[in-house]
């Protein structure tokens, strides 16, 4: 490959660094895998509370646009996660040449409307089905008026979503995702999650005790801590760990109320690490079957056993990595074995070889190069 010839518009929703939440993990790592793969990566960020990163230097060009979060964008007729991301200044940068452009979610696509930039090639990573996240966002939600965005929001990205009929290729995150996109406006690839791991990191042996880990701001990863707690963590014996982003007042009240629960708020990186690798079982519940929930390869490739609800593993081809269990009673019975079993040499080699076939960022950005530059 002449690396000259290859250059590629990335248009991200939010700047992508630090990489320390699932969508912007599958972002930064994809960006890194284009850069080292000899593509010339234009990469442009939306800013709303995160600075510029050095790191993203290494791309070709790097530019970044505020995201207009005023009130009045909510009433406008596009999504506010599209509308708050038209940017007069992205477009003009994108017509100074005819590369490709990669837009990363549906957030990203505002572009793709602009008679300026009729003819170009787009292409969309999409992240979920989003007017189904949003309409789960909603159902988790307490809030009275942040349901209602989320509901309001969900309805206007279902009739937004057909834009996605002009992308030369959508890159969907699971096989259920490709398989709804697909159905409605072809010309789907599956490309799985990109990760910092390329190899397996758990530890043999066994840990003593039992964790969950999520950013604890969200609704959904708040009521799953909840329930864990609740229903399964109180009813064991052994130490039990929820580890996350800006716990609520009422999560940290609730963990102090057991024994043999410790909450751990706002870890560095290291001590995540630490956590996931020294925990006998990682346990991760969802009630969102939408999308990869990136903590899951986090989970599998640092930790020992990981024990999950359908939902988690939905679509992924990871099931046969993991204990599947759905009720309290399940939950405490599959805790309770494990915790007396060892974890293997065996057992790393398999979940690596799994791993490595469906998660290798270097194959599947390969994938990528070949289906935006053979287009």
């Amino acid at each position: 490959m002449n690396d000259s010839d290859y250059h590629l518009h990335v248009i991200s929703f939010d700047v992508p660094y630090p990489a320390n939440y699932g969508g912007v993990i599958d972002v930064f790592y994809r960006i890194k895998a284009l850069v080292e793969a000899g593509i010339k990566v234009h990469l442009h960020c939306f800013q709303y509370g995160r600075e510029k990163a050095a790191v993203l230097d290494r791309c070709h060009e790097v530019k970044y646009y505020q995201r207009d979060t005023s009130f009045w964008k909510q009433w406008h007729r596009t999504p506010y996660i599209v509308i708050s991301r038209q940017s007069e200044e992205l477009v003009r940068d994108l017509l100074k040449d005819d590369y490709p452009i990669l837009c990363e979610g549906l957030h990203s696509t505002a572009v793709m409307n602009d008679p300026r930039l009729k003819g170009r090639q787009f292409f969309v990573r999409a992240h979920n089905v989003e007017h189904d996240y949003y309409q789960l966002l909603a159902d988790a939600e307490p809030s009275v008026w942040k349901r209602m965005f989320y509901r309001i929001e969900a309805r206007k990205l279902r009739h937004y979503e057909p834009v996605l009929g002009q992308a030369k290729a959508i890159f969907a995150i699971s096989e259920k995702d490709r398989a709804y996109f697909e159905a409605r406006y072809g010309h789907t690839v599956l490309l799985p999650g990109f990760n910092a791991l390329s190899k397996v990191c758990s530890e043999t042996g066994r840990g003593d005790y039992v964790l969950y880990h999520g950013n604890l701001s969200v609704a959904e990863n708040k009521q799953a801590a909840e329930w864990l707690v609740e229903h399964v963590f109180s009813a064991l014996k052994v130490p039990c760990v929820v580890a996350g982003l800006n716990p609520s007042d009422d999560l940290k009240a609730l963990c102090r109320r057991y024994a043999n629960v410790t909450l751990k708020a706002n870890c560095d990186d290291a001590e995540m690490i630490d956590l996931l690798r020294n925990a006998q079982v990682n346990v991760l519940v969802t009630e969102q079957p939408t999308g990869l929930k990136l903590k899951l390869l986090n989970a599998l490739y640092n930790g020992r056993f990981c024990l999950v609800n359908e939902l988690m593993v939905r679509g992924t081809s990871l099931e046969n990595l993991c204990v599947v269990a759905e009720t309290p009673e399940a939950f405490i019975g599959e805790i309770q074995r494990l915790m007396d079993e060892d974890f293997t040499d065996d057992d790393i080699e398999s979940r690596d070889d799994t791993l490595k076939e469906l998660y290798q960022n270097e194959k599947n950005v390969l994938l990528l190069i070949r289906t935006i530059f053979a287009s």
